[in-house]
């Protein structure tokens, strides 16, 4: 695992233990839409359809999205089982997330 990935496994662990992530298709999905979310995170080995969903509801909403790390890799760095989607919801966070992932692209 590079450093940027070890990283934002890291701030996610953190946006989890100061309550400012929510995980998995329902929780993530309410929080888009309830205009609470400041990024959206999807597994890369999610599914092409909750792919395709998060990407148009995320367009559609205008919040910012990646496709980042597997099932398991982002299930563990919130200490819960495998999860394939999940959007922080501090913006501080966000962008500290989201400058990570922008490293490795």
């Amino acid at each position: 695992m590079n450093p940027e990935d070890k990283k934002a496994f890291n701030l996610l662990g953190i946006a989890t233990k100061s309550g400012n992530l929510v995980s998995g298709e329902f929780s993530t999905e309410k929080a888009v839409k309830g205009h609470k979310a400041a990024l959206v995170i999807v597994a890369d080995d999610a599914s092409d359809n909750t792919k395709k969903m998060f990407t148009n509801m995320c367009t559609y909403y205008n919040v910012p999205i990646y496709f980042f790390g597997d099932k398991d890799d982002l299930g563990h760095a919130m200490g819960k089982e495998f999860r394939a989607s999940l959007a922080v919801l501090d913006k501080g966070l966000a962008n500290a997330i989201e400058k990570q992932l922008k490293m490795k692209q």
